[in-house]
Order: structure tokens, then sequence, then C-alpha cells
């Protein structure tokens, strides 16, 4: 069980793939309980650890005297060494290849919420030795040890606007939710980007997440942006990718069959909560008084079915795609050479129209609805 008394998904996956030889990394958003995660998998491990806080400066101390000799007297009776935020730690990379190299028994932990950071201090010393797990805010299938089916379709309207951040679980009041979300985007969210990447302009990062927000669901133009903003097209395509890596944002690229009114080369982008998105626009008004309930939606079974691709480590191509003469379909799943079409809609719909080009081309494609009354199966992971 985590802080929250949800068991996290990919806990059990964590804990059989722990082995001598190998760096389990868990990467994810601040927040969402890695801490928490790490302190469980110590206990059910239930063997000789270490936990080491990477943004403390007396673990950078006494990792920094980088000798085998001096490794195996630290490590002298651990069988588990346990990293929390190893992003910190200076060349985190070739410390663990030491480790990894010459204490073959060890096994070994490592949390880091910067992507972009950790991946590149691991990448290339860890190159066939490291294996990648992901932690997001609670998915559905977490809660659903905790509730009912009529409970969680009672508590959906909530989690469309207030997101999935375990904390909220422990505190009772709107009001003390909001405040609690206001802190996390204002202190925490953008944290690793301020601290790990040359950012000049703090104020254009929240300008350019609040034209991402009001754009859910559709094409991002960067040329479009970047006048919007008064920056470069680089630079706003270097912000997304920053946002991207650090779990904020997850893009989506076009589908092209080669069908002559397709779009080639489009890119939509999604937030992977909803609480955040709602934050950032300074918006939380309950579901029934808001006109964004569709992009609502689809942002929330779409970073929904991100989770379930990741915990049930899913061979997946994802897409979107659209004609310019505006046909459309909002998510497109590439699987085993079969392509799977889905539309995302907040109340069934009378009548089922799949788009005539995308019929007519891909017939032996398959097309969904994913509605309110219909989504749990496309969104619990092992379902």
């Amino acid at each position: 069980m985590s802080g929250t008394g949800l068991t996290r998904w990919v806990k059990s996956n964590i804990v059989k793939s722990l082995a001598p030889g190998k760096v389990m990394i868990l990467l994810g958003p601040r927040r969402v309980g890695k801490t928490v995660l790490l302190r469980e998998i110590r206990e059910e491990i239930g063997t000789r650890d270490m936990l080491l806080n990477g943004e403390d400066q007396d673990v950078h101390c006494l990792l920094s005297n980088r000798s085998i000799d001096h490794y195996r007297r630290i490590m002298s009776g651990i069988d588990l060494l346990l990293i929390d935020e190893a992003q910190a730690i200076p060349d985190i990379g070739m410390v663990l290849k030491l480790m990894v190299d010459h204490l073959p028994d060890l096994m070994i932990m490592v949390t880091g919420s910067s992507a972009f950071d950790l991946n590149q201090s691991l990448g290339e010393p860890l190159t066939g030795r490291k294996k990648t797990y992901h932690l997001y805010p609670l998915a559905e299938k977490e809660y659903a040890e905790k509730e009912n089916a009529i409970e969680r379709q009672s508590r959906l309207s909530h989690r469309l606007v207030m997101g999935h951040y375990p904390e909220l679980l422990h505190i009772p009041h709107r009001e003390d939710q909001l405040d609690y979300l206001k802190e996390l985007v204002n202190s925490y969210l953008l944290k690793d980007i301020l601290q790990y990447a040359d950012i000049k302009h703090v104020d254009k990062i929240y300008d350019l997440l609040r034209l991402i927000s009001f754009q859910l669901g559709g094409e991002v133009s960067y040329t479009e942006v970047a006048a919007q903003l008064s920056m470069s097209k680089n630079t706003v395509e270097s912000y997304l990718d920053l946002l991207a890596k650090t779990f904020v944002l997850h893009s989506v690229q076009s589908y092209s069959g080669n069908l002559r009114k397709e779009i080639r080369k489009g890119k939509k982008w999604y937030f992977l909560d909803n609480g955040v998105r709602n934050m950032i626009i300074g918006d939380m008004r309950p579901l029934d008084m808001r006109q964004d309930v569709g992009a609502l939606w689809e942002n929330y079974v779409i970073a929904e079915r991100l989770k379930k691709q990741s915990y049930d480590r899913m061979l997946v191509n994802n897409y979107f795609w659209r004609t310019y003469d505006q046909q459309e379909i909002d998510w497109l799943e590439e699987r085993d050479g079969k392509l799977y079409a889905y539309k995302m809609k907040w109340s069934e719909p009378k009548k089922v129209r799949i788009p005539a080009a995308w019929r007519k081309h891909y017939e032996e494609a398959s097309f969904e609805i994913v509605h309110q009354d219909r989504y749990v199966h496309w969104v619990d992971p092992k379902r």
C-alpha cells in the first residue's frame, strides 16, 4: 500500500525486476509518490539496504570518491542500494556503472523527477544495464481496490477538474485542495526545468503552458505560438520538449498512410494531469459550470490511456489522424501491425459516425467511441 492506502500498479513489476547487475530506474513528476513507493519496496524486499537522498550534499560527498575500493567499503554488507532523486548527484551514471561492474551482488534502484537530466546521466554509462519504469499521478485502476463502480462514476466529474495527485486524497476540503494544486504548480511542477535548464524567461514557460491549455485536442502551430509569445520557433520547440521530459505534457504526432488529403506534419499536446492544466488557466469550476468539458474528457482519458500503456509495458505507437477537409480521429494506436481508432465523447452519441475517408482507406481498422459510460476497459491495466 502507498501513503494513499492504494497499491501502485507499477510496484510489483519493479520488485520482480530487481536483480544484481541491473539498475532499476523509476521516473516521474514530483509529488506523485516516488519516495513513498521506494520505501514500500524497501520494506517488501526486506533485505540489508542503504537508502540515500540524492539532494543531500553529504550523499554527494559520500559518492564523490569514485574508486572501486571506496564503493566496496561503503556497500559492505549491503544487498540493496536505493537512491531517491538520483538526478541531483553529479556524474551519477558513472558512479552506478562502477558499482554495477564491480559489485556484482548489489541490487540498485534509483528515482528521478527530471527525465532529461537523469536519462542523459545514465544513458551511455548504463547501456544494457538498466530498466526504466514510470510513475504517474494515480491511475483509475489504482482506485479500484478502494471504490466500487458506482463510487468511481460519481467521482469522475471531480477528477476531470482536480486531477489525480495522490496528496489530494488526504485533503478533505475543496479550498485546501485548490491551495495544494496552486502550490504544486508554482513550487514543484517546473522546479526541474528551472533548476536544470537555462531558462531566461520563466514567465514565458507559464504563457506557453496557458496557450497549450486552450488547445487541448487541437494541433499546435509552433509558428503561431512563437509569434504570440514573441519567441523563436526553435525556443518554443525546446521549451515544449523540456515540458515533456519533466512529465508536464505529452505530444502525439499525426498519422499518414499516404492518403492525399491527410495532414502529415501535425502535433497535438496533452497534459498528464487535468488538475495541473486547470490550475494553470485558473479555472477550477465544477464540471457542470464549464464550457470545455469535451476537451477535459479527451485529455483525461488519453492521460489514463498513457498510464495503462506504460504500466502494461505495451508496444504501441500513438497518433492522431486528420485531413485538410477536417475529417479526424482523436486517437490512433498502431499495435501488432493493426490500427485501432478512437473518438472521445463525454456523452454517448446517438449515432456513431466514422469519418468517410477513414472508413474508405482504412477499412480493416477498428473504430470505437470512448465516452463516460464506456471507458473503464480502455484505461484499466490488464483489462
